[in-house]
């Protein structure tokens, strides 16, 4: 099976956890959904911690092994 990295990485950087659910981790993607959601909630006042949040989900996505 090709391992595709671009695809991934290019959904997550829209849309948070895309790129996990597209190479099968679900539980993953979940996890950045409901934390990613609930710390984006909380920490909305900030734009340091999502942004953090968003760059390490589109960077998993990238790397991470399918």
């Amino acid at each position: 099976m090709k391992q595709t990295y671009g695809l991934p990485a290019l959904l997550s950087l829209f849309v948070p956890g895309l790129g996990q659910l597209v190479k099968g981790q679900f539980i993953k993607a979940f996890l950045i959904w409901a934390v990613g959601g609930v710390l984006g909630f909380l920490l909305a006042w900030t734009l340091v911690v999502p942004f953090l949040i968003w760059a390490w989900n589109v960077y998993d996505a990238y790397n991470s092994p399918s």
